[in-house]
């Protein structure tokens, strides 16, 4: 709602105040019981035009109906009011911004000049041109004239204005709706990344290695019970882990791994595991003392690590691993490296792991490098800021 629209009751008394106040002239005006008879009448018309049809106009769209009916009636018992008492030309007060209100401004000007003429006019067609009075009544008239055009062209500029204005917030409270809707899709969309990244480098791999000892433990059963019993323990616990991880992801906590150990020993229990589960050798190496660091940024170095041994455990065929952890011109920098078959990394893959390692070390303001050719291993590099 509009300025306009939200004080247009004051507009509805002014309305009142002037019908009451033309009305009160023409009952005590010298004229005859008839001729007041008439004009109140007349008067009385002019309301109820504006109340039925005027009111309509002012406040419908953009004046999408039709406003000529409406004008012709109220001109006509302009008209007559006049004619029958010349002091109800006081009613012009306003008919005049009702005009400028449902006329264009150029076609308001033309009746307002009309409707004020119709004063001099009922004077010259009761008396004639001798008349003393109109000396002074025809100059008066020529700068009510003036005084009614500039005032209603002025009241015209504020409607439209404060109109405008409307449209605008209505437009800036429609852009902020669309804002908000995007900001919540993009919201949504970054958290269903988010967790999918999540449940890859936890939950899935888990799942994995859980199958990985299921299918050893079905081999390993009837030809080596103390083998198939120690991948069962692996199993369990692999399970547990993953039960921990769902939890803590529920939660919205930090990993488990980092929960009660620091991010060197969840990296050397991830390279024990490797080794109970195929059998490759892990080697862990930190250099030196490592700074304290925030929590995001041990996530991002242990998920890295946990997604390269995933593929190493999957695709390498490698035989021995390391990881290496160190502080290097004030990054942190984390090396995993096996002596597998590689691969060429301009190849196209279809895989979630490396662009969601990427994806993760972006946020912290961190680099991935990974080198790679067939034949001769792999090594991941992530460095990020201490």
């Amino acid at each position: 709602m509009n300025a306009w629209e939200r004080f247009y009751w004051l507009w509805e008394v002014l309305f009142g105040i002037t019908f009451a106040a033309t009305i009160a002239l023409v009952v005590f005006d010298d004229g005859t019981t008839t001729d007041k008879t008439v004009a109140i009448l007349c008067l009385t018309g002019i309301a109820v035009a504006y109340l039925v049809r005027g009111r309509r106009l002012i406040k419908g769209p953009d004046h999408e109906d039709t406003p000529w009916l409406h004008t012709g009636v109220v001109m006509l018992f302009l008209a007559g009011a006049n004619f029958a008492s010349t002091t109800s030309s006081f009613i012009l007060f306003f008919v005049c911004p009702v005009l400028y209100m449902t006329l264009s401004t150029k076609t308001a000007s033309v009746f307002t000049t009309i409707g004020v003429l119709l004063g001099p006019a009922s004077s010259i067609a009761r008396g004639g041109f001798d008349q003393p009075s109109l000396r002074i009544l025809l100059p008066m008239t020529a700068i009510l004239i003036v005084f009614s055009i500039l005032a209603g062209r002025y009241t015209s500029q504020i409607i439209d204005q404060s109109k405008s204005r409307a449209a605008l917030i209505e437009q800036l409270q429609a852009s902020q709706a669309e804002v908000a809707r995007l900001s919540r899709e993009a919201g949504t969309a970054a958290e269903r990344e988010r967790m999918a990244r999540e449940i890859h480098d936890t939950l899935a791999q888990g799942f994995t290695s859980i199958v990985t000892l299921t299918q050893a433990i079905e081999s390993e059963m009837d030809t080596d019970p103390k083998a198939a019993r120690r991948h069962l323990e692996l199993a369990a616990r692999t399970a547990r882990e993953n039960l921990a991880e769902a939890r803590a992801m529920v939660a919205a906590q930090g990993p488990s791994a980092l929960a009660a150990a620091s991010l060197e020993e969840a990296l050397r229990r991830q390279g024990e595991r490797l080794t109970e589960e195929t059998g490759i050798e892990a080697s862990i190496e930190v250099d030196g003392p490592l700074p304290a660091l925030p929590m995001s940024t041990e996530v991002v170095l242990l998920r890295a690590a946990q997604e390269a041994l995933s593929n190493i455990r999957k695709h390498s065929r490698a035989t021995h691993v390391s990881l290496r952890l160190s502080l290097v011109d004030g990054r942190v920098r984390l090396g995993v490296t096996d002596d597998g078959i590689g691969f060429d990394p301009a190849a196209p893959t279809c895989g979630f792991g490396l662009a969601g390692m990427r994806t993760r070390t972006d946020q912290v303001g961190g680099i991935v490098t990974l080198k790679s050719e067939p034949g001769a291993g792999t090594t991941l590099e992530l460095e990020v800021p201490a």
